[in-house]
């Protein structure tokens, strides 16, 4: 029987027959490190931390992230996703994984939209506001929640639980510049792999203190939080196996 896919629907022999979204979203592929060269492994090697625990960062003075977020996984394959204005945005920039999706302009336009050609697994979804269209660290707002393709393939919302406790490898880097969500490097940021810790996720480090999820790194990959310490203080740190919570 000779079958002719057109859309999400297949015909044969005059009959439709549906093709379940959620059977689409099973066959998207797995998201992949946005690094593709070759990562070392990082073993435990102990060290100790700087003696005061960090304070949670306050990004509170920023634009507040856009919400109203609607969309789903389409039967072209692709994800789409329309969100609601902020007031005193010029533009927004929308994220897969930490890795930058798309650029909007805001002039007025009926409907702000982003579209993901290229779908993973699980993805990680997420968007910030902007008072200047020149990227600069002043003007960027928070970042939203994270949007995922649910089980229905529609956009939900999605974060770890308060509370869950996290088996990770804990490194420490002192680099003087601005973060990967454009906030400045300095104690109570951390890198992480945004495929599993969205940015915006606050997370407790034993004999670090609190820390912010704004950045990543490429060898920042799986089971590896690296937190923000200056100077000598990153080496002191080493590389730790601590239990971290979500705040």
């Amino acid at each position: 029987m000779k079958l002719r896919t057109i859309g999400a629907a297949v015909l044969a022999l005059g009959a439709l027959v549906t093709v379940p979204v959620t059977a689409r979203a099973a066959t998207l592929p797995a998201c992949q490190h946005f690094y593709t060269g070759p990562i070392p492994d990082r073993p435990v090697t102990g060290g100790h931390g700087p003696g005061t625990l960090t304070g949670a960062v306050d990004v509170s003075n920023r634009l507040p992230a856009p919400g109203g977020v609607t969309g789903a996984l389409g039967g072209d394959g692709k994800v789409t996703f329309t969100f609601a204005r902020v007031p005193g945005a010029k533009a927004y920039r929308a994220f897969r994984n930490g890795q930058a999706l798309q650029w909007i302009s805001d002039w007025g336009q009926p409907t702000l939209q982003v579209t993901d050609a290229s779908p993973c697994q699980n993805a990680n979804y997420q968007l910030y506001a902007m008072t200047a269209e020149d990227n600069s660290p002043g003007s960027l707002g928070q970042i939203s929640t994270a949007y995922r393709v649910d089980a229905t393939g529609k956009l939900a919302p999605y974060a770890l639980a308060k509370g869950t406790p996290l088996d990770y490898r804990v490194t420490a880097y002192n680099d003087v510049a601005q973060t990967a969500l454009g906030y400045q490097a300095g104690p109570g940021f951390c890198a992480v792999d945004a495929r599993y810790i969205p940015w915006g996720t606050r997370v407790f480090v034993p004999g670090y203190g609190h820390c912010y999820a704004a950045d990543i790194g490429s060898w920042i990959s799986g089971d590896i939080v690296d937190v923000w310490l200056p100077g000598g203080q990153a080496n002191d740190w080493g590389v730790q196996r601590l239990t971290l919570t979500v705040e």
